[in-house]
């Protein structure tokens, strides 16, 4: 496996440049993916070699060892590593969008510290959600001042890609403020557990993590953590890697499918062919499926040169709109509704060209159905498709970094837990 090599390219890579630099690393994870589904076995080592290609490194800044990749860039590699393996952009997804959150931190000092380590290749995992009550009224992880330090207390569920990580960065509630606070994956009162038990997506490290007395100095602590009101563009940063990951499950699907099909001389009586291959109604399925990787990947990317734009304009230190925040966090919503049933109907229709024998478990082929069914059900459809009507018939505003839990309104009084 060839490494990156120790000077970064300049100016900014192409996309050519990228692509010879990190496909053959895609090529070389896809090939364990069946056996490591079927075993479910994290995909720690594939993530050392992301790591030590420079893959979690593309946008952070050259001066500081990264790359300096445009965000544009970043989604077509991460809709390309999903389609080798859909398990690996979703255990990146937090170190992707803190790595956007280091580049426009107006703390000059901490900026160029934390920059300079993710450019020597430390990556950060989340602690994020909790199961239960919830965060609607406030995080239940709590930061308090213990002498000149801080202490953190709490319990996260969907850690993801937190097992993989050097640092955490977890959501905690500071009397009335929610913040974000970096923590050592080993520090001490740190523990995590790989307990995710969801049918797809089962590589992701989703599980818990617990932080009891974890000492924190105030350096550490990020004001406007998650859920703070207001607009930004992490919502839709965060919602188009879960895109990417669906338009690369769509991909290898076709691609899977494809293989099976080639190889395939079992067919019916009543078959319009001879050999599935010949048979214009497999011809048709497998090729209204490769649209849709095609529209889903398309998609994405218009989207990401949307979100591209605004942290350009950020991070030239430039004020962006509220209008134009509003446009990007609903374009993420438009194709969060188009790619969820467009990918959902490929990967369900891909399985019609063959018989029963085409579900061995051998292939794994369920895994792609799975996987897309689970990272679909990631900040639910129904609501943002809501929004985006609302805002065409009202004028309403797109809700930003929405919280989850328990709601404690009228209609829940009395309700049991």
């Amino acid at each position: 496996m060839a490494h990156m090599p120790s000077a970064v390219l300049s100016p900014a890579p192409s996309d050519a440049e990228l692509r010879s630099l990190f496909h053959p690393v895609f090529a070389e994870i896809a090939k364990g993916a069946v056996e490591r589904e079927r075993e479910r076995r994290l995909p720690f080592d594939e993530i050392r070699l992301l790591r030590e290609a420079g893959f979690t490194r593309l946008r952070v800044p050259q001066e500081f060892g990264g790359f300096g990749a445009s965000l544009p860039q970043v989604y077509r590699l991460l809709i390309d590593l999903a389609e080798a393996e859909s398990n690996l952009p979703q255990a990146l997804r937090v170190h992707t969008g803190l790595i956007e959150d280091l580049r426009l931190d107006t703390d000059p000092a901490r900026r160029e510290h934390w920059l300079r380590k993710a450019g020597e290749g430390a990556l950060f995992g989340n602690g994020i959600t909790e199961l239960g009550a919830g965060f609607t009224d406030g995080f239940q992880t709590k930061l308090v001042q213990d002498g000149e330090t801080f202490r953190l207390d709490g319990e996260k569920f969907y850690s993801t890609g937190s097992l993989f990580a050097d640092h955490i960065l977890v959501a905690a509630q500071y009397g009335d403020q929610r913040v974000g606070v970096l923590v050592d994956a080993d520090q001490p009162g740190v523990s995590q557990q790989d307990d995710w038990d969801g049918f797809g997506q089962r590589l992701t490290a989703s599980g818990t993590s617990r932080y009891e007395g974890v000492q924190v100095s105030a350096d550490r602590i990020f004001e406007r953590g998650y859920g703070t009101p207001g607009p930004g563009h992490q919502t839709a940063l965060f919602q188009l890697v879960q895109l990417s990951v669906l338009a690369g499950i769509a991909k290898r699907a076709v691609a899977d499918i494809v293989a099976v099909t080639q190889s395939r001389t079992r067919t019916y009586n009543h078959a319009l062919a001879d050999l599935p291959k010949d048979d214009p109604l497999v011809q048709q399925v497998i090729g209204r499926g490769e649209a849709a990787a095609f529209a889903a990947r398309a998609t994405v990317l218009a989207v990401a040169d949307l979100l591209g734009a605004v942290l350009d304009q950020l991070n030239a230190g430039e004020e962006v709109s509220s209008e134009a925040y509003d446009e990007v966090e609903l374009a993420a919503a438009k194709a969060q509704s188009s790619v969820i049933p467009l990918v959902l109907r490929a990967v369900t229709d891909l399985f019609e060209v063959g018989g029963a024998s085409i579900t061995r478990s051998d292939k794994a082929l369920d895994r792609h159905w799975r996987n897309a069914r689970t990272i679909s059900l990631h900040n639910p459809v129904i609501y943002k498709e809501q929004r985006i009507g609302d805002n065409l018939l009202n004028g309403a505003a797109p809700p930003y970094a929405w919280t989850v839990g328990e709601r404690q309104g009228p209609s829940n009084q009395g309700v049991s837990k």
